[in-house]
């Protein structure tokens, strides 16, 4: 049996995509007791709000003001405000943003990493910085984008040149990973074993991984698809291979001995 999703608000549903994230994160903010929680690059607060919503503390740092002031009126909104903070700063300075007279170093509960590892200049010294502001027996939640989902998805959307490039590891330019002095980096995409690696040797322990989003991206809104069915059924593969193994996205909870 799939776990159930928790819903953070009856009026504001878990999307499909991220329903097997808070599958997984349900277990950890059930616990009793307020968390206090990082959420690094949680811009206008997806995540955020709802774990407010929760009773938790959540501070958020991203380097985007935009995102932080909706972050802001979104949790005035929901009558959260105090419980959430906005810090603009990059992950991997997490300790001068977050400075240790705020209780950065080794106090958070839970970490969250989602869709950052892709961009950021390097994603080993963001881990650490996260595995950092744990507390010991703390939980990190790290979502990635999946090079065989996105090799699968360019290739049925009629881009075999581009499926080419993702899963031989460069963009269609022929340019391997981040290009020193470029405006954009280039988007990562991560294997499981990837993804893995990096949580370990930031000092973390992975548990098991999951897919994200294995159906609920290749469904158009017009499809006239149940949403609750959708969840329910990204729920039943997320944990599965081979529906994991080409899902959209790869996540992974991991705990700081």
């Amino acid at each position: 049996m799939p776990p159930s999703v928790p819903a953070p608000s009856a009026a504001d549903p878990v999307p499909a995509r991220a329903a097997a994230v808070w599958a997984a994160l349900d277990p950890v903010v059930a616990a009793s007791g307020p968390l206090r929680v990082l959420d690094v690059g949680g811009g206008s607060g997806n995540f955020a709000v709802p774990l407010a919503r929760l009773g938790h503390e959540v501070t958020v740092v991203d380097p985007s003001a935009d995102a932080l002031a909706t972050l802001r009126r979104r949790a005035e909104t929901a009558g959260v405000g105090p419980r959430v903070r906005g810090v603009q700063g990059d992950g991997d300075q997490l300790h001068q943003v977050v400075p240790a007279g705020d209780g950065a170093e080794g106090s958070y509960d839970l970490a969250l990493c989602h869709s950052v590892l892709e961009v950021v200049d390097d994603p080993a010294t963001t881990l650490g910085e996260i595995a950092r502001a744990l507390r010991p027996g703390g939980t990190a939640s790290i979502a990635v984008a999946n090079r065989a989902g996105a090799v699968l998805a360019r290739a049925v959307g009629g881009h075999p040149v581009e499926a080419l490039a993702l899963l031989e590891d460069r963009d269609p330019a022929g340019r391997v990973g981040r290009q020193p002095g470029a405006a954009r980096p280039a988007r990562r995409r991560f294997a499981p074993g990837d993804l893995l690696a990096l949580v370990e040797a930031a000092g973390l322990r992975p548990g098991s991984w999951r897919g994200l989003s294995v159906v609920a991206d290749l469904l158009d809104v017009a499809s006239g698809a149940d949403p609750d069915a959708v969840r329910r059924l990204e729920l039943a593969l997320a944990g599965s291979s081979p529906y994991r193994d080409v899902a959209a996205g790869l996540h992974v909870l991991a705990t700081r001995p």
